[in-house]
């Protein structure tokens, strides 16, 4: 079994990172999927190498990947920040691209709107957002002989 916390859209809020740090510290992966960046090098400088970075719109100074595949227990996650695959009008784009690379999950954010869908087979999710542009929440994933289970998680922004 692994576990990933996966974070998006920080803008900034270190604070709201710095609340997490007994999660992190604990799980065996981290994804930021971008806005911003800089936020997901605070976060790798904390954690090492279990930080994966993504690069978002927001992201002048470039950190990360603009895509992201993991793969482990069984499970191969595809991972952008979902500006590029325009997911603030749809998750097609987003679930043809991970189906296209063999992925049965998706990640991304952009939209500052924690949710989980399915669609052509992928399960797609947001994490949401730590800003006060949308509260505050992430995602807590259990990765387990070909399962994942996600569980979006409410917390204080500030």
């Amino acid at each position: 079994m692994k576990t990933v916390a996966v974070l998006s859209d920080t803008h900034g809020n270190r604070r709201a990172i710095d609340r997490l740090s007994q999660i992190l510290s604990e799980c065996d992966y981290i994804i930021h999927l971008g806005d911003t960046s800089e936020d997901g090098a605070y976060i790798r400088s904390n954690y090492g190498s279990k930080t994966y970075l993504l690069n978002g719109n927001c992201d002048g100074c470039k950190l990360g990947e603009d895509e992201l595949i993991l793969e482990t227990e069984g499970v191969k996650i595809f991972a952008a920040h979902g500006h590029l695959y325009g997911v603030k009008s749809g998750l097609k784009k987003l679930a043809a691209r991970a189906k296209e690379l063999g992925c049965g999950v998706a990640l991304y954010g952009h939209t500052h709107s924690a949710r989980e869908d399915e669609a052509d087979n992928v399960v797609l999710i947001n994490p949401g957002c730590m800003t006060r542009y949308g509260g505050g929440s992430y995602c807590y994933l259990v990765l387990n002989n070909g399962k994942a289970v996600a569980k979006i998680v409410e917390t204080d922004a500030y």
